[in-house]
């Protein structure tokens, strides 16, 4: 049987009985079973607990069919908590624990009717660019297996890119649900801080966490956004703003909408193949009836600095929960307390995870809370104050997602400066809490997938998504797949 590409179509398949839930379900794990050991997308796949889920979907038809996501095969970033499959947050400190509960965005969409898979696999902690500092093993981009898919959901970026999965959710503190997405060549949506329930998302840093979905296209950003969206009183950060008509505001027209550029920004850093690509998305949207507008966003070139600080700092004081006493990893044979809080943490965690540690409880520490991180929170005003400013002449800000392509697995690695650069046009929107919309734009020259970013108001997601999906039906972008080695055996698009 053939797989729809997109959640829509393969909701719109099982709702009409063209397949039974339990074919798209199994569609799905065969194709994760074939290309999965080529990329290392997924750390659990749940083929019992989804076929069983599918086969109830399937004996509850008539009355479930009406759900929004019925049938949909779904994967989950390893840091969002699931009672009966393990959240490790990529992260040995976490190695095979199974929370109590679920996450909000976990009940919301099985209570839409989709079906989970998986959890995918992350930078531990969801510290990191690249998915290469997962404790398992570095996730590999479809398009070109010896370069990364991004981070830090990664594995949820090369799962919906090899079409594993219709659709897949990620977490975004600085840019890690967009970023990949734009580095593998699919769709990425980080909505508003507070759009979306945080409870249940493996805490990194909680100012600028949010959870979204990756998707094959626009309209599918939309469903999924329209299921896990809403007001949960066990967020005290989450919103009451009622939920937009998601789906309505894809009209397929950018006409009227005035289109922020701020090209001081793109001045220097860019690779030459993404501002090309950059530039011929602006003159599609020019055509389609937008307004491109000059911007300022001057304090956005302290981003990078001013994310290290509070971002590290968050971290230190939410990982300080990690320490052997209440449940994870605990090392063995310790002689004291403080011996096994220490040999816990040293042994429990990664580089990178120490290094944020270390960085945060330095920027907190008396004597440098002022110089750092009271300074930095007071940047971060002024950058967001600067995208109220712009935002209130045009309707979103554009720029690229990310710098450059995808980079080589292990060209970063041992660069932590190099590696945070890769940021630079994400990092911003978390700071000022505003949502950001990723969406295929074109290739560099060796074929490798480029984004362009869209940002909008507080609360703008219908209009980001309105200007991603004019943009999406101007060009075929959204239609390219990368060429897997399962291709002989499924075909294109999942075939099996």
């Amino acid at each position: 049987m053939t797989l729809p590409m997109s959640a829509l179509a393969v909701r719109d398949a099982v709702r009409s009985r063209q397949i039974p839930v339990v074919e798209a379900c199994q569609a799905s794990l065969e194709r994760i079973a074939a290309a999965d050991p080529e990329l290392n997308a997924f750390l659990k796949v749940d083929n019992s607990g989804a076929l069983a889920r599918a086969a109830e979907l399937d004996r509850r038809h008539a009355e479930l069919s009406h759900l929004s996501l019925f049938g949909v095969p779904v994967a989950l970033k390893d840091n969002l908590c699931t009672k009966t499959l393990p959240t490790t947050a990529g992260s040995r400190v976490l190695d095979g624990y199974i929370p109590p509960y679920d996450a909000t965005v976990v009940e919301r969409l099985e209570a839409a009717g989709a079906v989970i898979v998986g959890k995918t696999n992350c930078d531990e902690f969801a510290m990191g660019s690249s998915t290469e500092n997962s404790a398992y093993y570095p996730t590999r981009n479809p398009w070109a297996t010896d370069r990364t898919p991004g981070g830090s959901s990664g594995g949820s970026a090369a799962a919906v890119a090899a079409r594993l999965v219709p659709a897949a959710l990620g977490s975004d503190t600085g840019g890690s649900i967009r970023q990949p997405a734009a580095l593998c060549g699919v769709v990425g949506l980080k909505p508003t801080y507070g759009r979306v329930s945080r409870f249940g998302l493996v805490a990194f840093a909680s100012s600028l966490d949010q959870i979204g979905p990756i998707t094959t296209t626009v309209a599918d950003a939309a469903l999924i956004l329209s299921a896990i969206a809403g007001h949960d009183p066990r967020d005290a950060t989450s919103s009451t703003t009622a939920i937009e008509d998601y789906q309505a505001a894809l009209t397929g027209d950018a006409k009227g909408l005035r289109i922020g550029v701020p090209h001081t920004l793109l001045a220097e850093g860019v690779d030459g193949d993404v501002l090309g690509m950059f530039r011929a998305a602006l003159d599609v949207l020019r055509q389609s009836g937008a307004q491109l507008v000059d911007v300022e966003l001057p304090h956005s070139r302290h981003a990078i600095p001013v994310y290290y600080l509070v971002a590290t700092a968050e971290a230190s004081s939410n990982l300080a929960r990690y320490d052997g006493v209440r449940y994870g990893y605990r090392a063995r044979d310790a002689t004291s307390l403080g011996e096994m809080y220490d040999r816990t943490r040293e042994g429990g965690f990664g580089p990178e995870v120490k290094r944020r540690i270390i960085l945060g409880t330095y920027v907190l520490s008396a004597g440098y809370y002022d110089a750092y991180y009271l300074k930095a929170q007071q940047v971060r005003t002024l950058i967001r104050r600067d995208y109220e400013t712009a935002l209130g002449s045009v309707d979103v800000v554009a720029m690229p997602t990310s710098p450059t392509p995808a980079f080589r697995l292990g060209e970063r690695i041992s660069d932590p400066l190099q590696m945070y650069l890769v940021d630079v046009f994400t990092v911003s929107a978390n700071l000022a809490g505003l949502p950001g919309l990723t969406v295929p734009c074109g290739f560099t020259r060796d074929k490798l997938p480029v984004g362009l970013q869209l940002i909008g108001r507080t609360m703008g997601e219908a209009t980001l998504l309105r200007a991603g999906d004019a943009f999406e039906r101007a060009t075929s972008f959204a239609r390219e797949q990368p060429v897997l080695r399962l291709e002989h055996r499924f075909g294109a698009a999942g075939q099996a």
